[in-house]
């Protein structure tokens, strides 16, 4: 069964369309194109044989649009062992074949079945069990686990020898398959969520129908749940998930126990429950009937319920996940300053919230994703927004330029989550993900301005009076800061930036060297230096970072016209 989210590689811009085909019935694939010859691409490489075996080595599947005798030839160094490869598949550049080669265990076959299903065409499936038996024994589909892997080699060729097998337990994928289900059979094939000391003659399949429900404070919850499954006779591969009311969402117990067993936690809303609390249930009896529809087995802890279900529990049609909310920098403006940590968010995400520039500059990692567009001004509406969605469950990610917490969306959704307190709020998992930042960029552009001490301010009196502007000016000129001016000018805002230059002036020589930086990152994008008494209105706009020198800040006059700026690290005189 995969549980790892594939990678998609290509060597030419030609793959693309078929690659974003894949990408329609496999979500969560990263699309992975050669550098140079590949474009609208979510990670560039510049190795193709270091990507790939990197990538297998840890455990990603792997769909190469390409030649088979690439992957092959790629792969053949790392070949150990059958048991852990991921799967690997070959698919024609222009779609028209799709071969699995590597991953029978990892469910090769099934992925290349979808594969082709999203391409129209049919998969090279070889393999002799999967074609006359109609299944994959050593691959169960998802919802059941093999327990004895090492015994299906020699089962499975007793049932191509002409054995016959006897089926106890109930699993649709077996009983409406080709094999050869005899009552008398010689073989036994039993599906149970029991623990079982399965033999050489019996392959036993665990299906996912326990939940675990939890609710209360518990002292080392993951000894206590093993330790609870053990006494029922009950077997961990065959718990489906750990399901608990919204309002312990945020208890470390819950998560410690789903990462334990590797299941995801889900979650119910008050309404969910009402009717099952109203009768006399605990919250976790409550928990396991909503998950499973029946009654709990009887326990000894009266803060956990386990409840088995008559079929396959999918974790993903009940309940809520834990909803998250990332609060997150892209950097000033291209995508080679995105972190990989933003980039795997916006990936994750299912609802993107912001301002519509700063969402268009996502490029293709929006592609997908419900977004929530907003004027750039209505910042505690998207906050309040932001934090809705995630509440119900949703994985949002408020997207900022620059870093987040700099004049941006990370403090408007604290301020929110201080001023209004919604106890929904509570259940969510809040990140923040830091970006570069635009006086970073803008400094990086022209060399270390910022290589002394150096502080932000903000020109905008529009959270803040001018009064207190003007006074953090006077304080950082007269302490000899470098300063950073944030949003400088505006349409209805031109006259602060003339009075920012004469109060620097009053404690600055007119040179002191000014960085004006518009557009980083983006098209258009201009840096250069001037002289404090040449700065101007005129000189900026809302794109614009402007970096002031302190008074031992230097510059250096190159050949070709352009000008260094720094600020040397000894506060001493050059």
């Amino acid at each position: 069964m995969m549980n790892v989210a594939p990678a998609i590689v290509v060597l030419g811009q030609n793959s693309v369309t078929v690659a974003r085909k894949i990408i329609t019935v496999l979500p969560g694939a990263t699309l992975y194109g050669l550098a140079g010859r590949t474009s609208g691409v979510d990670v560039s490489f510049t190795n193709f044989g270091e990507t790939l075996r990197e990538l297998f080595a840890q455990g990603t599947p792997l769909i190469g649009i390409c030649a088979a005798g690439i992957l092959i030839r790629t792969l053949a160094p790392v070949l150990s062992d059958k048991q852990q490869e991921p799967p690997v598949l070959a698919v024609a550049e222009d779609g028209s074949a799709v071969v699995p080669l590597l991953g029978g265990l990892g469910g090769v076959n099934d992925l290349a079945r979808r594969i082709a299903e999203a391409l129209d065409v049919k998969p090279a499936i070889t393999t002799t069990g999967d074609l006359r038996l109609g299944t994959t024994l050593l691959s169960p589909p998802p919802g059941y686990h093999l327990a004895n892997p090492d015994d299906a080699k020699k089962f499975i060729s007793d049932l191509l020898a002409g054995a016959q097998v006897k089926l106890e337990g109930i699993a649709p994928w077996l009983s409406d398959s080709k094999l050869p289900i005899d009552p008398k059979g010689d073989l036994t094939i039993q599906v149970t969520e029991r623990l079982v000391t399965p033999t050489a003659n019996c392959l036993v399949y665990h299906p996912a129908t326990i939940a675990i429900a939890i609710s209360g404070i518990i002292d080392d919850p993951v000894a206590l749940v093993k330790q609870l499954l053990a006494d029922a006779r009950l077997e961990r591969a065959s718990v489906a998930g750990i399901f608990a009311p919204i309002t312990a969402a945020a208890d470390p117990a819950i998560h410690a126990v789903a990462s334990a067993l590797e299941v995801p936690a889900r979650f119910f809303t008050p309404n969910q429950l009402e009717s099952l609390l109203s009768q006399g249930y605990s919250p976790a009896q409550a928990a396991a009937i909503a998950a499973t529809g029946t009654s709990p087995i009887t326990l000894a802890s009266p803060q956990i319920a386990i409840a088995i279900a008559p079929q396959l529990i999918d974790p993903n049609t009940i309940g809520q996940p834990r909803g998250r909310l990332a609060i997150i920098g892209t950097g000033p403006g291209g995508s080679q300053w995105m972190s990989p940590e933003v980039k795997e968010i916006l990936k994750s995400a299912t609802d993107l919230v912001g301002y519509k520039t700063y969402l268009d500059l996502v490029g293709s990692l929006v592609d997908g994703k419900q977004r929530h567009e907003s004027d750039n001004r209505e910042e505690e509406a998207r906050a309040k927004m932001a934090l809705d969605l995630a509440a119900s469950g949703r994985y949002v990610a408020v997207v900022s330029s620059g870093d987040p917490g700099i004049y941006a969306m990370a403090t408007a959704v604290f301020e929110v989550c201080d001023r209004y307190a919604k106890p929904e709020w509570d259940s969510i998992d809040i990140h923040v993900a830091p970006g570069i930042s635009a006086m970073q960029a803008a400094a990086a552009a022209i060399g270390a301005p910022l290589g002394h001490d150096f502080c932000a301010i903000s020109l905008s009196d529009i959270l803040k009076p001018w009064s207190a502007i003007a006074q953090r000016i006077a304080a950082a000129a007269e302490a000899d800061f470098v300063i950073a001016f944030y949003n400088p000018v505006s349409k209805e805002r031109t006259w602060q930036l003339a009075e920012a230059r004469n109060i620097l002036l009053l404690h600055r020589t007119p040179d002191t060297p000014v960085v004006l930086a518009r557009n980083l990152g983006r098209p258009g994008q201009t840096v250069k230096a001037i002289a404090l008494d040449e700065l101007a209105p005129a000189s900026a706009d809302m794109r614009t970072i402007i970096l002031v020198g302190s008074t031992k800040t230097r510059t250096i006059k190159r050949s070709d016209g352009n000008i260094w700026v720094y600020t040397p690290r000894r506060y001493t005189e050059l």
